[in-house]
């Protein structure tokens, strides 16, 4: 029933808020369409606001965490989902907004739904960590291309690699590049180029499309081949705002099949103009070189000794008669003090030798034993004695003895 007042008799602001929250509540839980936007966990509660599909407007939302995480998909910023929710009018601030019992990802927000669900599996598994993305060929030997028959794409590939590097070898394999028999067909021909040794790099491209459309991009089968791949992959599937989860696990992301391009090969010109500047550098270093050679020559050619090559020689060989004339005249002296050593020494022995006594007029006497007599006491008068004398011998008896006393 609709509340009566006037100028006169205005109604009290609580009546009106009171009167709208009952109206609300008298609406019940309804179903309603719309797109989540900035999903907020707090507590046990999650804040959301829910976007109309066409028209501009929105509503707040709040729902219990159990309802927002108890589906098979994920609920994130941008999901189109279907909610059964009760709209609810908070008296005390005039704010309205919608309870939500329960929720369903639909349309293509099912899609991102599952499509971020199968992210997160695949990411937990390690798939697209940044360790396994190898590096690409600076110059590849041969590139391989995986895109559909005279598709813009192929034709963006090959005319801008053909630009950039007229010598480039590219093997070109085609496939279905949307449908349910996409993902099988883009695998086979990734095998199939990453068998040949020759191919260092390959390319999946496609010129962009609708979410269903780039859905084989991001099927999981897809996604495991060109992980175990041995050969870098570069995706350049759809254009920058498209993000398959092909983009995630090659170890390269481009922006389109043009950038892909861009990517693979160098440009002829720059690496003309980097060959040149290298040379060119190389040359300044040689002449360098050579120019601290040849000053370093003309200083060791500065010196006395290059000058004068004889004068070193010469010198040497002046010392080195000084030090023969040294050593000849310190040997001289020492033969000359060796000899009169010797000749001291021989003195010394002559004058003790037996013989020079005997030349004094001493002779040595031995008995018939060849003993030496030194005492009248050892012989008898009639023993015959031996002379031992300076040139010869002489054998004489003992006729008489005499004794010489002791003093």
């Amino acid at each position: 029933m609709a509340l009566e007042t006037s100028a006169d008799s205005p109604a009290p602001l609580r009546t009106i808020s009171l009167a709208l929250q009952g109206w609300i509540g008298k609406l019940g839980a309804v179903w309603v369409e719309a797109e989540v936007v900035q999903p907020k966990l707090s507590g046990n509660t999650y804040y959301l606001t829910l976007r109309d599909l066409a028209a501009n407007l929105s509503l707040n939302a709040i729902a219990p965490r159990m309802v927002i995480e108890s589906g098979e998909t994920p609920v994130t910023d941008g999901t189109r989902v279907v909610v059964h929710a009760r709209p609810e009018f908070y008296a005390p601030t005039g704010r309205l907004s919608l309870k939500l019992l329960e929720i369903r990802p639909t349309g293509e927000g099912q899609l991102l739904a599952q499509l971020e669900r199968r992210k997160q599996l695949l990411a937990a598994e390690g798939l697209f960590e940044a360790r396994w993305k190898r590096p690409l060929p600076v110059l590849p030997i041969a590139i391989g291309l995986i895109t559909g028959k005279e598709s813009a794409a192929e034709r963006d590939v090959l005319q801008n690699v053909r630009d950039r590097w007229p010598g480039a070898t590219i093997e070109v394999r085609h496939a279905l590049m949307q449908g349910s028999q996409s993902a099988t067909a883009v695998i086979g021909a990734l095998r199939e180029l990453d068998a040949h040794e020759h191919v260092d790099v390959i390319v999946i491209a496609r010129g962009g499309g609708s979410l269903q459309d780039l859905l084989p991009f991001s099927d999981e089968a897809l996604i495991r081949a060109v992980h175990a791949a041995r050969t870098p992959v570069v995706s350049a599937i759809g254009h920058e705002p498209d993000v398959p989860l092909l983009d995630l696990v090659a170890d390269l992301r481009a922006s389109t099949p043009t950038d892909a391009a861009k990517r693979v090969v160098p440009h002829v010109g720059d690496e003309m103009a980097g060959l040149a500047a290298a040379r060119e550098r190389a040359r300044q270093a040689v002449l360098a070189h050579l120019q601290r050679e040849r000053a370093g020559l003309a200083a060791l050619r500065s010196r006395p000794v290059l000058n004068s090559p004889s004068a070193f020689v010469d010198a040497q060989q002046d010392l080195v008669r000084v030090q023969r004339e040294r050593s000849a005249m310190a040997m001289r002296a020492r033969l000359t003090r060796a000899n009169d050593e010797i000749g001291h020494h021989l003195a010394r022995v002559r004058a003790l030798s037996p013989l020079a006594t005997m030349h004094r007029g001493y002779a040595v006497a031995l008995d018939a034993g060849g003993h030496a007599v030194t005492s009248v006491g050892s012989i008898a008068p009639g023993d015959d004695l031996v002379l031992h004398l300076t040139d010869g011998q002489a054998t004489v008896r003992v006729t008489d003895l005499q004794e010489h006393p002791h003093e």
